[in-house]
C-alpha cells in the first residue's frame, strides 16, 4: 500500500490508495507498531474523501532521516577520486561498520515537485538517488520511499570532515512521492533505480543501477543504525547511491531531477 501526505485546506493529511486517512492518523503511531500490526490499522482508518492537495514529503515533523555512504562501488570510486584522503573511503566500503550520518529532520525534507537547492559555496553539486527504507521503532523495515541525497562534492572532496556541510543544508533532502509498504525486506533486494537529469527540457544525464549491486544488506545497515540509538517515532534511512554522474557534471539552477525506484517516481527542479 502506498501512503502519501498532502497539504490541504484542512492542513497536512495522509492518504492511501487515493483516499484520505482520518484526521487522527499519525505516522509516529504506525511506526511504533510491530510490522505485523500495520496493515489492519491502515485499512481501518480509510475514508472515501478524494485525495487532493499538494504532495508533501512522506514523513512527519519529528521523524529523522539518516544516510549511508559508499554502499555501492561507483560511489566508493567517485569519492576516492575526488578526495585527498581516498583511502578513507576504501576502508568505509570494506569495513564491517558502514558509514552512517544524519541527513535531516522531518520539517527540513521537501516532497515531490517541490524545489531543491544546491549550495552557493560549492562548485560541484550532484543528486544522489537512493532507495530509502522506512523503519519502525522495532528495527523492522516496513517499506520504502525515494530519497535524493543532494551533495556538495567539492566540499566533501576538500576534506572528509566537511561531510555534514556537504550533506546538510536547506532543501538538500527530497523524499517521495509516498511511502510504499512491503510485506518483507526481501522484496527490495533487486529493485531498479534510475536517474534522469534534464536542462532546458533536454536530457543531460541518465543512469541506472539495481539494489542488488549494493555492497551491504539492508538489515545490516539498519542494525548498525540502531546500535545505541533509539527511534521511538520510526526513522527513514537513505541506503546510498550507485549512480554517479561524470566528474565534469554539476547541477545548475533550472535542472530537473527525476528518480524512479520500483513503481515510485520523485521529481524536483533545482532553484
Amino acid at each position: 500500500m502506498l501512503l502519501t501526505r498532502h497539504q490541504t485546506s484542512l492542513g497536512p493529511r495522509w492518504a492511501a490508495n487515493r483516499r484520505f486517512l482520518t484526521d487522527n492518523f499519525d505516522l509516529r503511531m504506525l511506526l511504533a507498531m510491530p510490522r505485523a500490526d500495520m496493515q489492519p490499522f491502515i485499512d481501518h482508518t480509510l475514508t472515501d474523501e478524494p485525495a487532493e492537495g499538494t504532495l508533501l514529503a512522506p514523513l512527519e515533523m519529528t521523524q529523522e532521516v539518516w544516510g549511508c555512504g559508499v554502499t555501492y562501488q561507483p560511489s566508493r570510486d567517485a569519492r576516492r577520486a575526488e578526495s585527498s584522503s581516498g583511502d578513507v573511503y576504501d576502508h568505509a566500503y570494506a569495513a564491517p561498520r558502514p558509514e552512517l550520518f544524519f541527513k535531516a529532520i522531518g520539517w527540513r525534507a521537501v516532497g515531490h515537485q517541490q524545489p531543491i537547492r544546491i549550495r552557493a559555496d560549492s562548485v560541484w553539486n550532484v543528486p544522489e538517488p537512493e532507495l530509502t527504507l522506512v523503519i519502525n521503532q522495532h528495527q523492522e523495515i516496513a517499506g520504502y520511499t525515494i530519497g535524493n541525497d543532494l551533495s556538495a562534492r567539492s566540499i566533501e572532496g576538500e576534506n572528509p570532515l566537511y561531510l555534514a556541510q556537504a550533506k546538510i543544508y536547506d532543501a538538500a533532502c527530497a523524499l517521495g512521492p509516498g511511502l510504499q509498504l512491503v510485506e518483507e525486506a526481501a522484496a527490495l533486494r533487486d529493485v531498479v533505480i534510475t536517474l534522469a537529469i534534464a536542462r532546458v527540457r533536454q536530457a543531460a544525464f541518465y543512469g541506472q543501477t539495481r539494489t542488488s549491486q549494493m555492497q551491504r544488506r539492508f538489515e545490516d545497515l539498519v542494525a548498525y543504525l540502531f546500535r545505541e540509538l533509539s527511534f521511538p517515532h520510526g526513522v527513514l534511512l537513505m541506503t546510498g547511491t550507485g549512480i554517479v554522474p561524470p566528474d565534469d557534471f554539476t547541477l545548475a539552477s533550472g535542472a530537473t531531477v527525476t528518480i524512479t525506484i520500483g513503481a515510485l517516481t520523485l521529481e524536483n527542479t533545482v532553484e
